[in-house]
């Protein structure tokens, strides 16, 4: 099975599929590492539009969770790789997070869900309308069953004075929780409005900051993710942090080695990409799980060209890439999302992804993988 691809000099090259690695999936979950992966939503295609609240196929959507959950992976809700401030809004967010933990088989422990203050009209806000409006959504998570985890916010950056303002708002969202909490440090290269987070464009500054809060009370921290795309500020925080919370990978580029680890410190996994490769990261953590590391880089370490596309600058747009694959794999039947955001990478990416997909020997469908390509180009006057 074959399907002609366009190419950056404007004409046609045929792609040959190669036979599917697909590994087998088991709902039991692995154990030698936590593994989220950032689901995305499905927009209703008859109701999408750049306007209004975001338009929710709740069923295609929940269902792309049930595949993560089958894999024995759980979910992080409602974060960035659901659109969150870039088409999904503050409300929408938190009914994401209820209908996919009242889904959720393993009641709750197999979800995380994203906090933030977007609920939050004003741009300029006090610390104490930030602190309370975060409040409101971890009060939301704990009271459904789900893990809060403490997105970056674009109105703190924006109010804050320096990093005493962070710590006095993040110490009083971890005292009031009432769970054990996950961090989210997302770097600018995902949203440029994050800049200078912690009180500092200096990201070891930063991580100083992050280290003192979470030494402040390590039992109330289950984790942090760390999404710089820097194996050096995640090593650097392994070796710092307190004993008890762990160090989730959000490196999207490197997190083979990442996981894998040195034989003394490794990280778990929070990644947009694995909502895309939950089977194949399933798997190569069970060979963890039997302290085979070969095994491991076998499986994972060839989807990392594939994971290299989909999160090429800029690249806020990578949720295009997941999205995209969901329609080739049939997890969605349409390509479109939330805003228009399909629009977000041009046909040439796309053409890109499949040849890095197929590369790994992604797709087990190739009739119907090669007649939605081909209906997606034709959309682009490409026949």
């Amino acid at each position: 099975m074959s399907v002609l691809l366009p190419t950056p000099s404007g004409e046609l090259e045929r792609l040959h599929f190669a036979p599917s690695t697909r590994p087998a999936v088991s709902p039991t979950p692995p154990t030698s590492r936590l593994v989220y992966a950032a689901s995305h939503v499905v927009a209703d295609p008859l109701r999408s539009s750049s306007t209004g609240p975001a338009a929710i196929d709740w069923d295609a959507t929940l269902a792309l969770r049930h595949d993560i959950w089958a894999a024995g992976l759980s979910v992080a809700e409602s974060m960035d790789t659901a659109q969150r401030g870039m088409g999904l809004d503050a409300g929408r967010a938190m009914e994401l997070a209820a209908r996919t933990i009242a889904e959720d088989p393993r009641h709750g422990e197999g979800v995380a869900v994203g906090v933030t203050s977007d609920a939050i009209t004003d741009p300029l806000p006090t610390l104490d309308e930030i602190t309370g409006a975060y409040l409101r959504q971890i009060e939301h998570v704990v009271s459904c069953g789900g893990t809060p985890v403490i997105m970056a916010s674009r109105h703190l950056v924006r109010v804050a004075r320096g990093r005493d303002d962070y710590l006095r708002v993040y110490r009083e969202l971890i005292d009031s929780s009432g769970v054990p909490v996950v961090l989210h440090w997302l770097g600018d290269v995902f949203d440029p409005a994050l800049t200078g987070y912690w009180g500092s464009t200096d990201p070891a500054v930063a991580l100083d900051t992050v280290v003192e809060l979470i030494a402040g009370d390590p039992t109330a921290v289950k984790g942090v993710k760390i999404s710089l795309l820097d194996p050096v500020h995640e090593l650097a925080l392994r070796d710092r942090i307190p004993d008890g919370p762990v160090v989730f990978t959000g490196d999207d580029f490197h997190y083979t080695d990442m996981m894998a680890g040195d034989g003394t410190r490794h990280s778990h996994a929070l990644l947009g990409a694995f909502a895309a490769l939950a089977p194949w990261a399933a798997e190569a953590v069970r060979r963890l799980d039997d302290g085979d590391e070969a095994g491991f880089r076998a499986v994972l370490e060839p989807t990392q060209a594939l994971s290299r596309v989909v999160f090429r600058a800029p690249t806020p747009a990578y949720k295009a890439g997941v999205a995209w694959l969901a329609y080739l794999t049939g997890g969605q039947s349409h390509f479109r999302m939330l805003g228009g955001m399909e629009s977000a990478r041009d046909v040439l990416h796309l053409a890109d992804l499949v040849r890095a997909a197929n590369g790994m020997g992604y797709f087990d469908d190739p009739d119907l993988t090669a007649a939605r390509i081909e209906a997606a180009l034709r959309a682009h006057g490409i026949v």
